[in-house]
């Protein structure tokens, strides 16, 4: 029995590994930890996929997996993150804070991410595109937002990004952007009916842009996140404008 069909799995799992010691390091105050295994998340859910396609190991198991480990890794993680974040912000201060009940709006994240996973499997219109925002681009901004809070907590991003307020507004946002019918592009480049690769204008105007905010981050001197930020926040902007545009 060849094991070639078994490596998109392994790094599948190693998606849920990641996820599952980036909920850990959370909770240890280890902020910095869990956005580098965030990430660490990202690239296995790429490259399970991109592995599998490459190998011809396609399994019905492997889409499952892929599935129920992203929960934890784009949905549970970034949700923990959030909420941890307000807790350490002093956002609740105890049984008589007044709003001590706001640190746990962030954790619908992870309720609506599960939704979206759901919605993602049976919705056949997201072939090459989607509609609502993508799990990860949703995890990749918390948790950038995240780590920027607690490595910048002087700046004004910081003070915005770490608001009271601002978290659980935010959340409820992403939430809902991410069962929302909005379209948007995804950033897998697929082969036409041609041969030919198909880019597209969006995937080149963001591109440009995630290099300028790249560069900008380096010019100003921010924390290497904060380029992280400006790209999702750029593609998020891009999507609602073209569907304004419409």
């Amino acid at each position: 029995m060849s094991i070639v069909k078994y490596i998109p799995n392994t790094i599948t799992s190693m998606n849920l590994l990641c996820g599952v010691l980036g909920v850990i390091s959370t909770f240890n105050g280890r902020m910095d930890i869990a956005f580098c295994l965030m990430l660490g998340a990202a690239v296995c859910d790429f490259f399970d996929g991109f592995s599998a396609r490459l190998l011809k190991a396609y399994s019905d198991i492997g889409k499952e997996l892929d599935n129920h480990y992203d929960k934890v890794s784009f949905g549970v993680k970034p949700a923990v993150m959030r909420y941890s974040l307000m807790k350490g912000q002093g956002a609740c201060s105890g049984e008589s804070c007044p709003v001590c009940w706001l640190c746990y709006i962030p954790l619908v994240i992870a309720v609506f991410s599960a939704l979206r996973l759901a919605k993602f499997n049976v919705d056949e219109r997201q072939t090459e595109s989607f509609i609502g925002l993508a799990t990860p681009s949703c995890a990749m901004l918390c948790g950038s937002l995240a780590y920027y809070v607690t490595k910048c907590p002087e700046s004004t991003l910081a003070a915005w990004a770490g608001a009271k307020w601002t978290i659980p507004v935010l959340s409820v946002i992403l939430s809902a952007l991410l069962v929302s019918e909005i379209p948007m592009f995804s950033m897998k480049f697929k082969k036409g009916a041609d041969g030919k690769v198909k880019i597209g204008t969006e995937r080149l105007v963001f591109a440009a842009c995630a290099l300028i905010e790249i560069v900008m981050t380096v010019i100003l001197k921010q924390n290497w996140s904060f380029a992280v930020i400006l790209i999702f926040l750029t593609y998020i902007i891009m999507n609602l404008v073209g569907v304004i545009k419409k």
